[in-house]
This record gives structure tokens, sequence and C-alpha cells, in this order.
């Protein structure tokens, strides 16, 4: 589900790069300023999801009908930290608190577990822009005017599948079915929202074969957390996953608060020497 929602998210950078634009209304962008404004914040958006020298400290606190948790994380050079704070907005028990401090200290005393870690994520860092090559005829999009968002002004386009996208794979078989909006910010030319629907019945891959119902939907916010540095701050979807004889439903919202900037050269010991000592910005400030 991880790699859907990245999959998702990247939705933006595709719907970017085709398509018309629509009438405008007065006091809009003409089609000449849209089309560039789009070709700029694809090329900004693209040079960022390689970027590994802005990692950052931060809350993430993730929601579903079963669970309340909230996580501090720490992205490190060996990969993400993360370390739990509450269960159900409520401080770990003592029996749970000592559970936690024994699985850092597994993690710090066995390399091995957070080297898989690393290979997951970049893994999915593979997949990323694999998609961020072969997604540029994924959509159309149309201009649909102004308006103002909650960071200030924003020009917000629809887009929908381009018929003659012929997904290559499993992997990209869902943009066949995914329609929405997406909203981007003219000042800093990046991507503040997006919201995608699935319009229709969809297989989807990644070695477990199944099916993504139609009217699964997410919401994807990204704001400028600091020093013109951009990331995901929330996060809500609502999908339905049938796998084989069996169906999976998600409906999940995360939000991603306290960010801070940490050091681009950090391991992950440090890390976890940090969340130990709960020093650093992702405690004491930030967006």
């Amino acid at each position: 589900m991880r790699r859907l929602l990245q999959l998702l998210w990247l939705l933006p950078w595709a719907v970017l790069s085709h398509g018309q634009p629509g009438t405008l209304g007065p006091g809009s962008l003409s089609p000449a300023q849209a089309q560039a404004l789009v070709g700029r914040t694809l090329s900004t958006e693209l040079q960022t999801a390689q970027d590994p020298n802005h990692p950052m400290r931060y809350l993430l606190r993730k929601t579903s009908p079963r669970l309340t948790s909230t996580k501090e994380i720490i992205e490190t050079r060996d990969g993400a930290v993360a370390r739990l704070l509450r269960i159900n907005d409520q401080p770990l028990s003592p029996a749970d608190e000592q559970k936690e401090q024994a699985r850092l200290d597994a993690l710090a005393g066995n390399p091995g577990l957070q080297r898989h870690r690393k290979q997951s994520e970049d893994e999915d860092l593979g997949l990323v822009l694999k998609l961020l090559r072969m997604l540029p005829g994924a959509f159309t999009y149309q201009y649909a005017g102004s308006g103002a968002g909650p960071y200030g002004k924003v020009e917000k386009f629809s887009f929908k599948p381009n018929p003659r996208f012929n997904p290559p794979d499993l992997e990209t078989e869902a943009l066949t079915a995914l329609s929405g909006e997406l909203w981007i910010d003219p000042a800093q030319e990046r991507v503040t929202r997006l919201e995608g629907h699935l319009q229709q019945d969809t297989d989807y891959g990644w070695g477990i074969l199944g099916r993504l119902n139609k009217g699964g939907w997410v919401a994807i916010e990204q704001a400028d957390v600091g020093g013109r540095q951009w990331r995901i701050v929330h996060v809500k979807m609502q999908m339905s996953l049938r796998i084989v004889f069996k169906t999976k439903e998600f409906n999940t919202e995360e939000q991603m608060t306290r960010y801070s900037p940490v050091a681009a050269g950090l391991d992950y010991r440090q890390a976890i020497q940090m969340l130990r000592a709960g020093t650093g910005g992702a405690v004491q400030g930030g967006r």
C-alpha cells in the first residue's frame, strides 16, 4: 500500500506535462503562462525527488478506524528511523515503552535490520524514478483558474487519463482509472494539493495480483516546512483492494508536523540516540 501511495503522489508530475488548457476566466493565466508554469513546476519536482541532501526530523500521526499512533521519525543516510511515542493519543505504558526501547536496542545492535529498511526505501525510490520517466503520457489536464490556498494564491488544474496511454506493466495500470484535481503554488512553483479518484476497477501488481476497486480516493497536501523545503504534510485515503478472495479496506489519515532539518551525514545510530534523548526540532518546534 505504501507503493500505491507513492504512485498516487506522482500523479501531479505526470499530469503537468500533457493536455490543453481549457477556457480561462478573467484575470487567470493565459495558455502560454499555464504551460510555462506547469513546465517549471515539473522541473522542480523532478529535481527534488532525487535530492538526498535535506533530511528531516518530524512527527507522524497516523489514524485508522482501529488505531491512532504517533511516531517521531529522523531521516538518515542509512534510511529513516522511528520511535513510537503515543498510542491512541496517550503516552506509552511502561510495558510498551520497555518494548519500544528493546526494539531500538535490537536495531542499534543489528545493522542488517537497518540495511533492510534502507534497501526497501531504495527500491521504492527506484519505482518513483521509473514512473517519473514513463508517466508524461499518462494524463491530460485542463487549467481551471486561480484560488486561495492555505498558504497563499494557487493555480488549479483538473486531470484525467490520456486515452492514448498504454501502461507497460501492472505498476502503472492504476493510472488509467484515476482522475482528479491538483493545485500549484505559483510563487514557489510547487504542487500544494492533489485529489485523485478511481473511476473504475483496475488491476495492480508489485508482486501480488489484485484489484483496486472503483470509488477509492486519496487527498495529499504538500507545504513549505521552512527554508523553501517542501514536504507532504497531510494524507487522507480510502481504498478498497481485492486480493485473491479477500477484500481489504484502507481508511487512513496521516499528519506530518514539526519538521526540522538534521545533518545530511547523520547515521542511523546517531538518530536513535537523538530519539531517545528527545533532542532536536521535531519535539521543540517547526511546522
